[in-house]
């Protein structure tokens, strides 16, 4: 998704991790497993932290179970469907989002798509 939202081919983003193309593509297809270095470095050549891959883990997958220290976690996210940050439609949406230089117009632009979505 990440190489996606910043219009990076796989071929492009195997060169800045020293990988194939192929091996890109079978990473994100879940076909091989990727190691702790090598997700570091394809943060660093996407430009996210290591956490960002981990985003969507549910709290039992991450040990987030009793044990977890109070106050540490944020608010659940809206839940996206899968297929939704996958469309061009949304991608273009993120992509002029950011387009948009003027953090106070942005988020205007976001209050306003927010009172959209609540009014349909």
């Amino acid at each position: 998704m990440r190489r996606n939202l910043l219009g990076m081919s796989q071929e492009k983003l195997g060169r800045a991790v020293g990988l194939t193309f192929q091996q890109i593509q079978k990473y994100e297809r879940g076909v091989n497993r990727v190691g702790a270095s090598r997700l570091f470095n394809l943060g660093r050549a996407l430009d996210v932290p290591v956490s960002f891959f981990f985003e969507d883990l549910s709290p039992a997958a991450a040990g987030g179970g009793k044990r977890r220290a109070r106050g540490l976690s944020e608010a659940p996210a809206s839940v996206l469907e899968p297929d939704s940050l996958s469309k061009r439609e949304t991608v273009e949406l993120i992509r002029a989002y950011y387009r948009v230089t003027d953090p106070k117009l942005r988020k205007r632009v976001l209050d306003l798509l927010k009172a959209l979505g609540k009014a349909s």
